[in-house]
């Protein structure tokens, strides 16, 4: 790896900062690797690269340069016939690249990919983790918890700590792409969106909302994606993921472990609810659309948090002087950067 060594590696957050006609190299886990056909049947890739600061997703074309540097002797390889790198999902490489224009928007274009030691750049040290600390997570995690009256308080201890979910759930991703994509990202993002719902119920204090209610239900909203996603070592879809999904697998197990502890009825049936109505429309996912007060914040949140992450990932990334990112298509906008207020920022966590 002399020969790169000479470069200086950036990270994904540099690049996606750096103008049109820039180029780079980057290390970084694959967590996307999917081989596709351009118009005249010839090869290429989508790729997505991923470190501790982020993700990069895109392109190596037909005429793209593979090389094998794992050992003392560096030399080109075939992606057609060299099994090493037919699949690259899940292993640290390097890629060389260039940014460009495709349709008014920067594209990443990687021209040149280095398949490196494994030992020597474990992919497990490139993997994206939650920019808040685990500690600080689990404290606000317990405190929540500590707040419900019983009997929820007590199903909630035997759900987490009990059954053992909790070392699953404190690590597991939100997502694969979009929000929260990356280790502890899920415990994340759901006390956010309990502190959040929390925040909106206590704005309508005369709806008389059962707060024990909202916590369970905003802390227990996405308890699918336990089986729907795995890090191995970036985030990734299960099958059972893919063609069940979150919700429905979340609903299932809930209920599985409210019969188990001996729930009572009437909070089984609210706190089920909201798992089965916090994406809010049928559109979305839902079987059925929120119907009750606690359901309706938690959903309302849920989608709040999504769209401020997705806010302060694509402004994150505009690079000098500009102030509105390209068009997002997850959310249908294009986002504004604006003046921010200049007074001390809230804890994100």
């Amino acid at each position: 790896m002399s020969e790169q060594k000479e470069k200086r590696r950036m990270s994904t957050a540099e690049v996606r900062k750096l103008p049109r006609d820039s180029t780079f190299y980057v290390l970084g886990v694959v967590s996307r690797f999917v081989q596709r056909k351009d118009k005249n049947d010839r090869p290429f890739w989508d790729i997505s690269i991923m470190d501790g600061e982020g993700q990069i997703e895109g392109k190596i074309w037909g005429n793209s340069e593979w090389w094998d540097i794992r050992g003392d002797i560096k030399y080109k390889t075939d992606p057609a016939e060299d099994a090493n790198v037919k699949n690259l999902e899940g292993q640290t490489v390097g890629v060389q690249g260039k940014v460009v224009e495709f349709r008014d928007q920067n594209q990443f274009n990687f021209n040149a990919v280095y398949c490196v030691d494994q030992e020597k750049y474990p992919p497990h040290d490139f993997v994206r983790q939650s920019p808040v600390p685990a500690d600080k997570m689990e404290r606000d995690f317990r405190a929540l918890v500590d707040a419900c009256g019983q009997p929820i308080r007590g199903f909630l201890e035997y759900l987490f700590f009990k059954c053992g979910i909790w070392r699953d759930y404190s690590t597991c991703p939100a997502a694969v792409s979009l929000h929260h994509a990356y280790v502890g990202g899920l415990l994340e993002h759901s006390l956010a969106v309990t502190r959040s719902a929390l925040a909106i119920a206590r704005s309508y204090s005369g709806e008389g909302f059962d707060v024990d209610v909202v916590i369970a239900g905003a802390l227990l909203h996405d308890l699918g994606k336990l089986e729907s996603y795995r890090l191995s070592p970036t985030p990734e879809v299960t099958v059972a993921g893919n063609v069940v999904d979150h919700i429905v697998m979340g609903y299932r197990r809930f209920m599985n472990l409210a019969e188990e502890y001996g729930l009572d009825g009437g909070p089984t049936l609210a706190i089920g609810h909201i798992l089965v109505s916090h994406h809010g429309s049928r559109e979305f996912g839902s079987p059925v659309l929120p119907a009750t007060p606690e359901a309706m914040v938690v959903s309302v949140a849920d989608e709040l948090d999504f769209r401020f992450f997705c806010w302060r990932e694509q402004t994150s990334q505009l690079e000098g002087g500009r102030e509105i990112t390209d068009y997002v298509a997850p959310v249908q906008r294009r986002f504004w950067k604006s003046p921010r207020p200049s007074s001390p920022e809230a804890p994100s966590s």
